[in-house]
């Protein structure tokens, strides 16, 4: 069964917090799917992931790209794993399918978006009701996560 995590962002976005998580799931060699809503989010995820670090960047390709299976990260829309994920990320509401699948899933959603916020919530109650094991982070004032519960 999936170690699944939710990450409440309160005072950084998205952009700024899933980079470096990211970056530490390829260093402990797991492969990563990072799944979002749209393509346009996907698009800007893909620069993102290539320019967040003056002295490095996070190989990853996307799931229109040739090649999906082999991307050590893949972007994509879809609920698919098709680069064999053992984490998966999902953001901004995406839907979450086949969380068993997966080694850990991460939930990530904005506390300042309701949309998103309200999405969480009816996500921590169906993988809980699934009876899943569920762990709660939030954002400190310096940014760094604490466990809640």
């Amino acid at each position: 069964m999936a170690e699944i995590l939710f990450y409440h962002l309160t005072e950084s976005v998205l952009d700024e917090a899933l980079p470096g998580l990211v970056d530490r799931s390829l260093e402990r060699g797991w492969r990563v799917t990072i799944q979002m809503t749209s393509e346009e989010r996907r698009e800007e995820l893909d620069r993102l992931l290539w320019t967040w670090n003056n002295t490095s960047f996070l190989a990853h390709g996307t799931d229109v790209q040739p090649n999906a299976e082999h991307q050590p990260a893949l972007l994509t829309t879809t609920t698919d794993n098709l680069n064999g994920a053992t984490v998966r990320f999902v953001v901004e509401g995406a839907e979450i399918a086949g969380a068993e699948n997966y080694d850990r899933l991460v939930v990530m959603f904005d506390g300042h978006d309701a949309t998103q916020l309200a999405k969480a919530r009816e996500q921590w109650k169906s993988l809980k009701a699934a009876g899943h094991q569920l762990t709660y982070w939030q954002q400190n004032a310096d940014r760094r996560w604490e466990k809640k519960a």
